[in-house]
């Protein structure tokens, strides 16, 4: 990745093979960093149902990120399936495409958005971001059951 070219978050859908390859290698990773019962991913068929909006973040049409938002509830939405491609990570990447999502769900009169991560190492950089961009821990929400290998967090937009 270089300094030029230009930076997109953009709404997307499965039709790009390049999107549902990210979203397969993230549910693959999630899948074999948490044990079963405590994994939350969605799957590309998970994503693709009404009430989602999928992102990408693109650099000059090169997928490096992506992430849905979920409706969950009146004004209320879930940040699903987040993944920086390994090259992207370190470099602001996930901060872009979070604000564009952000930006989008605001737009949308969303007051609320909810996610849940890992609260091992493994997800130290996404709680990381998510804490940076002013997202707070919260109790298990929309059907989550405590569980100790989660992170519930939330915040008004």
């Amino acid at each position: 990745m270089t300094c030029q070219g230009r930076l997109t978050v953009t709404l997307e859908d499965t039709s790009h093979a390049d999107v549902v390859e990210l979203l397969q290698i993230h549910e693959a990773l999630m899948r074999t960093q948490t044990p079963h019962a405590s994994c939350h991913v969605k799957s590309v068929d998970d994503l693709t149902g009404a009430g989602t909006r999928l992102f990408s973040l693109r650099y000059n049409d090169r997928l490096l990120a992506i992430g849905a938002l979920v409706g969950i509830g009146p004004g209320h939405e879930e940040l699903k399936s987040m993944h920086v491609r390994d090259i992207a990570r370190g470099r602001g990447a996930g901060q872009t495409l979070l604000e564009g999502m952000l930006s989008d769900a605001r737009s949308r009169g969303v007051a609320r958005i909810s996610l849940e991560t890992g609260s091992g190492t493994d997800h130290a950089a996404a709680r990381s971001l998510y804490t940076r961009a002013g997202f707070i821990p919260c109790g298990p929400y929309a059907g989550y059951a405590d569980d100790p290998l989660s992170t519930f967090m939330t915040r008004e937009i």
